[in-house]
Order: structure tokens, then sequence, then C-alpha cells
């Protein structure tokens, strides 16, 4: 591969950031990888599994010289990083990120970032419910797709971002931030939302039943305790972030829940075997898209 940025700060070394710092190693796309995480101990357990080129003290010590800075870290700390890098980004240096709410990121970190720098945000449809620099893996993003937000940006910086992105295997989507925040509110927020509250009600039975629920935990449950399982702070961010959305994707999902619940009640077979099979469909349309893992 060739180099596209001679230096990267990746900031945040959880499953996403130092899934791209090993891609970046592997794929030999930055001549130096400078990463950084606010937790100490983070950036020893980075240390010792020779995370990087450089760990840096500080998100503006990583980001200082650097041409490409990857803010890889939940969306409610954004605003508070771009305050500490922003006196030192060098002129033409390009900032993403990988949060999965864009209008909240956008609306944070415009006004904070200086204007001798570009701001591309995006954000990688790719993860798994672990967390931490340990869980992170080259491959992520492999024919996973990764959208880069519409934005009045200079063709070459957002070509050379699509061209990392592409040599790290992710499949490069462009998009307005407002469809992407919609769009996430149905495919991914929701269902974390929903996870967290069926694996919740499940532990707020007596202790008898929390113990056999576990013992005898079919697949759509233990599904649902995977999804569950996520970094709570992330998804603590994600929900305040994106309540507009999320509230009207769980607005509709509720009304589609009473009609289901209707036709429990009343055995109405033919309205849930169409239902059942609506949505057997979709997912046979992810498969064929390659999209399932």
């Amino acid at each position: 591969m060739t180099v596209i940025y001679d230096r990267v700060a990746v900031i945040g070394l959880g499953l996403i950031g130092s899934s791209m710092v090993r891609a970046l190693n592997e794929f030999g796309l930055a001549g130096e990888v400078v990463v950084h995480d606010h937790d100490a101990d983070t950036r020893a357990r980075a240390a010792s599994l020779n995370l990087g080129d450089r760990i840096a003290d500080t998100a503006s010590g990583a980001a200082e010289d650097a041409d490409l800075i990857v803010l890889a870290i939940p969306v409610g700390a954004m605003a508070a990083v771009a305050t500490e890098i922003a006196p030192v980004l060098k002129k033409g240096a390009t900032v993403t990120d990988t949060g999965s709410t864009k209008s909240s990121v956008i609306r944070d970190l415009t006004p904070i970032l200086p204007d001798h720098c570009h701001f591309l945000p995006s954000h990688p449809i790719a993860g798994t419910e672990y967390s931490g620099p340990e869980s992170g893996f080259s491959s992520l993003f492999r024919d996973r797709y990764w959208i880069i937000i519409n934005g009045d940006h200079p063709a070459d910086v957002t070509a050379s971002l699509t061209d990392l992105l592409k040599a790290m295997g992710a499949l490069v989507e462009t998009m307005e931030a407002d469809y992407h925040d919609k769009v996430l509110a149905i495919t991914s927020h929701l269902p974390h939302l929903i996870a967290y509250t069926i694996v919740g009600t499940a532990f707020d039975f007596e202790q008898q039943i929390q113990n056999d629920v576990i013992r005898f935990s079919a697949s759509g449950f233990r599904d649902f305790t995977r999804i569950a399982a996520s970094d709570p702070v992330m998804w603590r961010d994600v929900f305040l972030n994106n309540s507009d959305a999320v509230l009207e994707m769980l607005g509709r999902f509720n009304e589609d829940l009473a009609y289901l619940q209707r036709a429990i009640r009343w055995s109405e077979a033919d309205k849930l075997e169409d239902l059942f099979s609506r949505t057997r469909a979709i997912r046979s349309r992810i498969r064929d898209i390659g999209q399932l893992d």
C-alpha cells in the first residue's frame, strides 16, 4: 500500500480507534501513527500492545503536526477534545470523527475547529460488543460501509480520506447529516435501545427467574444480550445527541408493536404471518449485499 498521510493521530483507543491503528499499520497507510486515550490505564495497555508508533499523554500532543486527526471517542466528549486540540492543528490538517450521530458533532465542532483545517465528519458502520484497545482488529472495516458526510470540502481532501478508508477495506458512501442520523436511528440506535430494555426487563424479575433466564437463554435473547453489552458511555451519548430521530423511530415502533399486540390478542394469524414473512425477506436482502457477519 501507499502512504496516504505522513502523520495520523488517533484519539480514543476503544474498538474503532484501536482497529483503525492496526489497519493503518498493517497496510502501511501512514508514515507515523500517534495515539492517545484520556485514560492512563488504556494508554498503558496500548503501549503493551504496541499500538501506534508513539503514545501521547495528551490529545493535543497527539494532534500536533498531524495531517489527519481521527476522533474515535464518544460523541459527548467531542467538543472538549476539539477545544484542546484546536490551538495545535496545523494548516491544511484534516479532522474526522467516528461518532454514530453526525448533526450533533457538526453542531459542536464546527465553531471550535479553526478555519485553516478541514473537518470531514464520518462514521464507520462496523463494530462488535467489545471495547478497549485489546478488542480491535485490522479487518473490522473490511466490506463495511463508512459514511462521509457531505460538505464544502476541497476535492483532494475528500479524496485522500476516501482513499485511506478504502485501503482499510471499507465501502465509502457520502450522505447528508440529517439523513444519516435518521437512518442510523432505525438501523442501530433503536435496536440497541430495545436490547437494553429487554435485558433490563428480564432482570427486573425475582432472583429465581433471573437465574433461569441466564440458564435457558435461547439464541434470540443471547443476541439481545450481545447488543446490550456495548459500551454504556458511548450509547448514553448517542441517545442524548440523536434524541429527535430516535424518538421519531420509537414512536413508529410503538405503533407497529400495538398493531402486533392486537393481532396476537385477536388471533389474527394472517397478519402475524404477513409481518414475519416481510421481515424475513429483509434479512435475506441484508445477506445478499454482504452485510451479515
